[in-house]
């Protein structure tokens, strides 16, 4: 006696073999082959494109980071009430773009503050960050570029304007006791325009530059 297969089972079968094929091609061998791929014609901006010096990776070009040191008290590193180190913008360095991400610049946490332009807490972090800033780089309150009052939308944005970058010009140069023009011409040398002429804004990669300034010094 012959025993005939169902239309429904012959269509499960076909399912299910279709399934396992396109589960092997697309998830497993399309996905390997892309990851080979990249590896090898990009393997910096695959990984990250992370920042190594001297064997220590320092950082991403594409992820914004603070640049502070601790504030001392008593010849001590300051605490808040959480117990944790209390630090400063360290005036040797360029500054960053503020962050709204997690604590501040955390890639785990990208996201705005989401709080709209006449929210009390938005007004008071940007009256404190324009005094912060104009007390730091001893410009004018009106002086101050929006772009550090401002954080990004997803508030890891590793640039900062030109006009932000030249108003912190004098202060770097001063703090490591270098010539306003060495620091203006690493400055122009790590400075980017707009993406195929016309995308985007000009823009200064912080890490970049930051680390020039470091190399300069030895």
């Amino acid at each position: 006696m012959t025993t005939r297969t169902t239309p429904a089972l012959r269509q499960t079968g076909a399912a299910l073999r279709t399934l396992l094929v396109l589960t092997v091609v697309l998830g497993l061998a399309y996905p390997l082959a892309m990851t080979g791929v990249a590896q090898v014609a990009f393997h910096g901006n695959a990984n990250g494109s992370l920042v190594d010096r001297a064997g220590r990776t320092v950082g991403s070009d594409l992820i914004g980071q603070a640049f502070t040191r601790p504030v001392l008290e008593n010849g001590k590193p300051k605490k808040d009430a959480a117990g944790d180190p209390v630090v400063a913008p360290d005036p040797a360095y360029f500054q960053s773009r503020p962050s709204a991400a997690g604590l501040g610049y955390d890639p785990l946490s990208s996201s705005a503050s989401n709080l709209g332009p006449e929210n009390k807490d938005l007004i008071a972090a940007i009256k404190q960050r324009r005094a912060t800033a104009s007390q730091l780089d001893g410009v004018l309150p009106s002086q101050v570029p929006p772009d550090a009052l401002q954080a990004s939308g997803s508030g890891l944005d590793p640039h900062i304007s030109p006009a932000y970058a030249q108003e912190q010009v004098a202060r770097v140069a001063r703090e490591r006791g270098l010539a306003v023009a060495k620091v203006q011409a690493l400055v122009t040398a790590h400075s980017e325009g707009r993406v195929l002429g016309f995308l985007g804004e000009p823009r200064v990669n912080v890490l970049e530059l930051n680390l020039a300034l470091d190399a300069m010094a030895g």
